[in-house]
């Protein structure tokens, strides 16, 4: 359970939050907003196979840079997971990356939190020659390794760069191959993205959180997008977590869904702070 909760960290949202998987990107790199934004994390919905019957915390997530000085993800969210014994535990997830401008070099870190024992700890930096040349990574922690990785592999920032321009070119679907740091270091992802019809500014006014409204997100186009993150194994169809959001043309995101299958996270956003944009020398 604690190895699944930690993706969310290391990914952003995978994205990402994806780099987390969350997505943070324009339609090009000097249009991203930097921002800090916190969400209410919830249990959406829980299988009995599971053992949760609960899960409440805060994430907060603050997006920097610009392409000349490159850009850094930090994250950190904090939970209290109650399971069917009624037993409480409080996990801490921390991550920060930093990504080049022009996507040849990533440094990253995480660290996780039991009850405010330290557990895992991760540690590394990968760099290549060009953005899709071979990935060369060095971990420092958990152990020192050495990984190459070959064939066409995004960054987290480079992967949500790519995925708003396939967004305003009108495309629904991309994959693609995220390497974010996560699971230890040693792991790349299989990903697919479904990006929904362009939503126009102002058709869910109504709708926004009172951030989301005070920071005129609804003035902005805006996409509902799903990404699938898979093993690479021949064969998988079935992805090991899969991470739902809208992502605004300026890069911030809300109405945040993670599924593990047999139980999912909500995000609520709960505050919005723009940040210093700094102007390329």
């Amino acid at each position: 359970m604690r190895r699944r909760l930690a993706l969310v960290a290391t990914l952003g949202f995978a994205c990402a939050l994806p780099g987390h998987a969350l997505a943070l990107a324009a339609k090009e790199p000097s249009k991203l907003m930097p921002h800090r934004a916190v969400y209410e994390m919830t249990l959406q919905q829980a299988r009995s196979a599971s053992g949760i019957t609960g899960i409440d915390g805060r994430m907060v997530f603050e997006f920097t840079g610009s392409p000349c000085d490159g850009y850094s993800l930090n994250m950190r969210m904090v939970t209290q997971m109650t399971d069917s014994q009624g037993q409480i535990n409080m996990t801490d997830l921390r991550s920060s990356t930093w990504e080049q401008g022009d996507g040849t070099k990533f440094r990253f870190q995480s660290a996780q939190y039991l009850n405010d024992k330290l557990g895992d700890v991760t540690m590394g930096r990968a760099v290549r020659a060009a953005p899709n040349a071979a990935v060369e990574v060095k971990l420092s922690q958990p152990s020192r390794a050495e990984l190459n990785l070959s064939g066409p592999v995004f960054f987290p920032t480079q992967h949500s760069i790519a995925l708003i321009e396939k967004a305003l070119s009108g495309q629904s679907l991309f994959q693609a191959r995220i390497y974010d740091g996560s699971e230890k270091g040693r792991k790349v992802y299989e990903t697919t993205a479904f990006i929904g019809s362009e939503v126009k500014p102002g058709a869910d006014d109504g709708k926004l959180e009172a951030p989301a409204k005070d920071k005129k997100l609804g003035e902005l186009p805006s996409w509902p997008v799903s990404i699938g993150y898979f093993e690479p194994k021949e064969g998988d169809l079935t992805p090991s977590y899969q991470i739902d959001f809208r992502l605004y043309e300026n890069g911030v995101s809300r109405e945040l869904l993670i599924d593990y299958g047999d139980f999912s996270i909500h995000g609520t956003l709960t505050s919005l702070e723009y940040l210093q944009v700094k102007a390329c020398k």
